[in-house]
């Protein structure tokens, strides 16, 4: 198999050419290192690069298939993590100077241990917003990282580098972690597929929290079946994790070959349908014309969600680093400082009511899938800002450019649903945009079977850069 092939294959694609012994596994490393050192000093995506265990690791695939075994369906496929899943030897920053100081993990993550169990090649980890409160990894700390398709412009956050690695094709497939939009903003932003599964569903054990009740762990890809893939290698029960769904395991394997025939699809209405630029509320009409979605369904009360969801991630945020904020304050980025400081002041009888809320919520919305399977919204209400830019005009309102990046993805995570944001297939030169597709709890398989129909069809498509 080609270099040049090999480099623009998804990471489904590479496993099958080591499998099949077109390449080898340690080959593929190399390509992918000599890529990382070539590209990443001018777009910041990684914060460390593991060269040495990266071969080590790519010896053993080489190694399984010489002895006839099957090293597992990532076999040889390069992938990275973003800098809050513990990966064994190396800190875990999370994005932060303090965390710096910390000694290095004794042992990789339930999603790193997943991934190299399932025969993938880990070559680093990535860049992200401090503590993951932020949307566009412009970090203080450790730089900014730039989009591939404009390097003035963020890459999203807060797994920026996660998407951006991705869309730069340094490696096909990475993990992110997502509480108010941090993989489905820089999916859309970059330009690449991007899951955040139902809450629960995917093991968090070996992370660094923000917000225990919303946070998420999930992939970022290049195709639909690279989505699949991860999702099958990552998803289960695992009692060490508090907070992981006890439901077994459902493998989604090649069902999300199966078309949309049979789901019912409609599309989020007047929140989801205004306060965006009218190319990102023009995206979702294109998708909904070709799922043939003609229904409009409201969800009730989405800005107050969106509200509920800033006053409970911010107060868990805040508890959880209090410690730090007392004695060493000047320590933070003063932006994610002065976010943390404003959760600690939340009154415990508004942390309350957001959190009634929310089981109010969660309760209608869930309804709404008696009538549907699948619903479409923006990702993002506009393409990727500049970097350091701080006011946007959008619908000729002028917003903060970095906090509404959120507008459409907050009252989602507020109730645990599962999205994958699908990037758009739009003419060289244009910037990327996404749209959620949106299901019930534990209806992955469904958005699946609507992201490959549009993958498809043309409609949607990841652009590398």
């Amino acid at each position: 198999m080609s270099a040049a092939s090999l480099e623009a294959s998804d990471a489904v694609g590479v496993a099958e050419a080591v499998r099949a012994r077109r390449a080898t596994a340690a080959e593929v490393a190399e390509r992918a290192l000599a890529r990382i050192a070539a590209r990443d000093p001018a777009l910041n995506c990684f914060t460390a690069v593991l060269a040495e265990r990266a071969r080590r690791d790519a010896a053993a695939v080489d190694a399984a298939l010489a002895r006839g075994e099957d090293p597992g369906p990532l076999a040889g496929a390069p992938v990275a993590v973003k800098n809050l899943f513990d990966v064994e030897g190396l800190t875990t920053l999370a994005g932060s100077r303090i965390n710096a100081e910390r000694p290095p993990a004794s042992r990789d993550s339930a999603c790193v241990a997943a991934l190299r169990r399932a025969g993938a090649v880990l070559v680093g980890a990535l860049n992200m917003d401090e503590y993951a409160f932020g949307f566009t990894t412009q970090n203080t700390h450790y730089g900014p990282t730039r989009n591939p398709h404009d390097r003035d412009r963020v890459a999203g956050g807060s797994s920026g580098g996660s998407g951006a690695a991705v869309a730069a094709g340094l490696v096909p497939l990475t993990l992110g972690s997502d509480t108010n939009g941090s993989i489905r903003v820089p999916a859309a932003l970059c330009g690449v597929f991007g899951l955040k599964p139902t809450y629960g569903r995917v093991s968090r054990r070996g992370t660094a929290p923000f917000a225990g009740s919303f946070d998420h762990v999930g992939p970022l890809a290049r195709s639909t079946r690279d989505l699949a893939a991860a999702f099958d290698v990552l998803q289960g029960p695992d009692a060490a994790d508090p907070a992981a769904s006890r439901r077994p395991a459902e493998p989604v394997g090649q069902g999300w070959r199966q078309g949309i025939a049979g789901l019912r699809i409609a599309v989020a209405g007047e929140h989801f349908a205004r306060g965006g630029e009218p190319e990102a509320l023009a995206a979702v009409a294109e998708v909904a014309q070709a799922l043939g979605a003609r229904e409009t369904v409201i969800l009730p009360e989405p800005h107050r969600a969106r509200a509920a969801a800033l006053i409970i991630t911010s107060a868990e945020g805040a508890q959880l680093h209090l410690p730090d904020l007392r004695a060493r304050p000047d320590d933070f980025d003063p932006m994610t400082r002065d976010r943390f400081l404003a959760g600690a002041l939340v009154p415990a009888t508004a942390y309350v009511a957001a959190q009634r809320f929310r089981a109010w919520y969660r309760a209608a919305v869930r309804l709404l899938f008696n009538q549907v399977d699948v619903l479409l919204a923006p990702s993002t209400p506009y393409p990727a800002p500049r970097i350091g830019q701080e006011r946007i005009t959008v619908a000729g309102q002028e917003v903060p450019a970095r906090t509404t990046l959120g507008l459409y993805t907050q009252p989602l995570s507020f109730i645990g649903l599962p999205v994958i944001s699908v990037p758009m297939a739009r003419a060289p030169g244009r910037l990327p945009l996404g749209v959620q597709l949106v299901a019930a709890p534990f209806r992955e398989a469904a958005l699946l079977r609507v992201a490959a129909h549009l993958e498809a069809e043309g409609v949607v498509a990841a652009r590398i850069a």
